[in-house]
């Protein structure tokens, strides 16, 4: 990976009002971002610099100096409704450059100050330096770290994350966090066909997940938005050719088909089950296999 390079902008807004979400407020500290994960869905948004959604998307990173002073005018606001704001949505918040320019802990001690409640997306393990302010988020007003896990395996977490912190590492952060009392979890994503989407992959996230008392199991299928499918397919190219052809007829357009993802999300769900990831307490209660379920690309 090319040498990240770091630019000092200001914004002229922190919060960004999101549609046709599960959620509707983000915030990004951050733009780019050097985890550089090749499945990254939010490598299009370099498009808005005039950059690309290669190598640029991960070495050219803008840093908002000014977000927690320009969030805590917005939050003040006679307006503002203390609405949950989820982080992470275009970039990492806990990229390395945060341990430098901490705009995600002040962001974090704005959010406390103006009692609005908080989700994190991450695959870094630097969050845990928050954690005292995040049990106090959760204990006060709801806060959720979703640690973004794919897959336990080295040889495939090096090839399609390369700039982020080891799986194992990012777990025994989720542990620490819930051991605080802060509402963490694995969102086992994005599953990507012919690479992850396998059975044993999916159990054996989902089986560490509970061993590290995750309080969630959440998933979703590989989309392939504009730019991201260009950069996807070059590294198909270079590391998985034979997959290419099955690709193409998959993503006609952004998402697969429901036929292929359903039983993907169906058997999550037993595993959801099976391991209980929706409290802390670890069973290992069987649950039916789906007949003919078949995870790997055709």
């Amino acid at each position: 990976m090319p040498q990240a390079l770091y630019e000092e902008v200001e914004c002229k807004t922190a919060l960004t009002r999101v549609r046709d979400m599960a959620f509707g407020w983000s915030l990004n500290p951050y733009r780019g971002c050097t985890h550089g994960c090749h499945y990254c869905f939010a490598r299009s948004t370099h498009f808005y610099y005039d950059l690309d959604a290669d190598d640029e998307f991960s070495s050219i990173i803008f840093v908002k100096v000014n977000i927690a002073d320009v969030l805590r005018m917005e939050l003040s606001s006679p307006r503002w409704r203390r609405h949950r704001v989820v982080m992470g949505t275009a970039t990492d918040p806990y990229q390395p450059i945060e341990g430098k320019y901490r705009l995600s802990r002040a962001v974090l001690e704005a959010f406390l100050a103006f009692r609005t409640p908080v989700s994190i997306i991450t695959k870094s393990s630097l969050v845990v330096r928050d954690a005292d302010i995040l049990a106090e988020i959760a204990q006060r007003l709801g806060c959720t770290v979703n640690f973004s896990i794919t897959t336990l395996d080295r040889t495939l977490w090096r090839q399609l994350e390369p700039g982020t912190a080891p799986p194992q590492q990012r777990l025994r952060s989720m542990q620490r966090l819930v051991a605080v009392g802060v509402h963490a979890g694995v969102l086992l994503a994005p599953i990507i066909p012919g690479i992850t989407a396998t059975k044993e992959n999916l159990e054996t996230v989902a089986h560490a997940a509970a061993e590290h008392d995750a309080c969630f199991l959440g998933t979703n299928v590989l989309n392939l938005g504009i730019g991201v499918k260009e950069h996807f397919l070059k590294f198909l190219q270079s590391e998985y050719p034979w997959l290419l052809g099955a690709y193409r007829r998959l993503y006609p357009g952004r998402y697969t088909p429901k036929s292929y993802a359903e039983p993907i999300h169906d058997y999550v769900n037993l595993l959801q089950q099976r391991y209980t990831l929706n409290k802390r307490e670890l069973t290992h209660s069987p649950a039916p296999e789906p007949e003919q379920l078949s995870l790997s690309l055709q």
